[in-house]
């Protein structure tokens, strides 16, 4: 069968539901992996991996708690929108991410920073922009153009009349219109219009439509905290409350955190979801008080360590790509010190974000860092996702494209 057939074979099939899916087939439809994971494919050195994901491309798409949806398919869709949401899942994203932050009448939705409203919406070319916390200061010699605008600076309604766009903004804008554009080449503005900004709560009953699993995260507030008499642990207590009541199992709920103290919070008054919280690990910007920046290779240096963790009753950790995989002497991509201490000491591990970086020609930036030096095209993404789940042994990846994390976990059997 030819390619094109193939393709058309898998978006016609709908998708077989893993064993614990809620799966509805009328609210998310068939599902598709498209031409990504192809391309990926292709892109790959000649080897037995390569070959093995080739013999699987007439496979028909399932959805898979291994592939995680990382604000949607925030790749080419405006992040933590309905829409974004649905392609997650059409994708084969068996949980799908919402970052839960509060309104000025205290109302949570879905933003991944209360701060980034001039960059995710178009508040600035709104009446609304008067009431953000740093209005748009033009671009000038040796200074960027920038802005502030929380969620926190507007009510849920005037939440609501705002417009999602693509994540960025043009750092040489002299005037708010300007500011709106700066979308990074490899990415796209075909799916903008029409797109929908949620609620937390409009979330869960549209992503539990849809057949997947939640993986809601409590993001740092940009406000002071208590904010309007809303504690930091009023803020965790009512993102979990949200969830109860719409009925939701705790055992599909992964509730996320980078605070420490979320997740200890959640363990003790929530026992239930804190079972399943992950602790999303940023102790590579640590500074021990005597040494400094923390060694992000040599775990035994992180406060605290990783049975300390364990023994709280933290089950899972999530730190970046990066931190999980080093290189052998011959070149290949293996587990870290990092990833064999909390799998010694008993942690499941998920990791982020795959298909956040542009093309790989150049090393991967960031989310490859610890890699760079065997990253050179776009086909190393497969070799650094069999990595994370061969030699770690990963649990889930989140992904701006979940196509690519669920074509391999269907061909894998995860």
């Amino acid at each position: 069968m030819t390619r094109l057939g193939l393709l058309a074979l898998a978006t016609a099939l709908p998708g077989m539901a893993l064993a614990e899916s809620h799966m509805d087939e009328g609210a998310g439809g068939a599902l598709s992996y498209g031409e990504r994971p192809f391309f990926l494919i292709d892109a790959m050195e000649d080897g037995p991996l390569k070959e093995e994901l080739r013999s699987c491309q007439g496979q028909s798409p399932e959805s898979t708690a291994f592939s995680i949806a990382h604000r949607g398919a925030a790749m080419m869709l405006p992040e933590h929108t309905k829409q974004s949401y649905v392609a997650g899942a059409r994708q084969g994203a068996g949980i799908v991410e919402c970052d839960v932050t509060f309104t000025a009448d205290q109302e949570l939705v879905c933003r991944h920073a209360q701060n980034d409203l001039a960059t995710t919406t178009d508040i600035l070319v709104t009446d609304l922009a008067e009431k953000c916390t740093s209005g748009f200061t033009p671009a000038g010699e040796g200074t960027d153009a920038a802005a502030e605008c929380r969620t926190s600076d507007i009510t849920l309604a005037e939440f609501r009349e705002l417009s999602p766009k693509m994540d960025a903004s043009d750092k040489s804008a002299t005037t708010p219109e300007e500011f709106q554009g700066g979308t990074a080449a490899w990415r796209t503005e075909l799916y903008v219009p029409g797109a929908e900004l949620m609620t937390h709560a409009e979330s869960i009953a549209l992503i539990d439509s849809l057949g997947a699993d939640f993986t809601p995260e409590l993001k740092a507030p940009s406000v002071e905290m208590p904010y309007d008499g809303l504690s930091q642990e009023d803020y965790a207590q009512k993102m979990i409350d949200e969830y109860k009541e719409a009925g939701i199992d705790p055992s599909r709920v992964w509730a996320q955190s980078f605070n420490l103290d979320d997740i200890k919070y959640w363990i003790e008054n929530e026992p239930e979801f804190g079972a399943q919280a992950v602790y999303l690990d940023d102790r590579y910007e640590a500074e021990d008080e005597d040494e400094g920046l923390i060694d992000p290779m040599d775990p035994s240096s992180f406060k605290p360590t990783m049975q300390e963790l364990a023994d709280m009753g933290v089950n899972y950790i999530a730190p970046p790509m990066w931190m999980l995989v080093t290189t052998d002497d011959a070149g290949e991509i293996v587990a870290s010190p990092y990833a064999e201490e909390a799998k010694a000491a008993g942690l499941e591990i998920i990791t982020w974000t795959l298909e956040r970086s542009g093309p790989l020609a150049e090393g991967g930036g960031w989310y490859f860092q610890s890699v760079t030096d065997v990253i050179d095209d776009d086909g190393d993404t497969y070799a650094m996702l069999d990595a994370l789940a061969q030699d770690v042994g990963v649990v889930g990846v989140f992904s701006d494209w979940p196509a690519t994390v669920t074509y391999y976990a269907n061909c894998k059997g995860l």
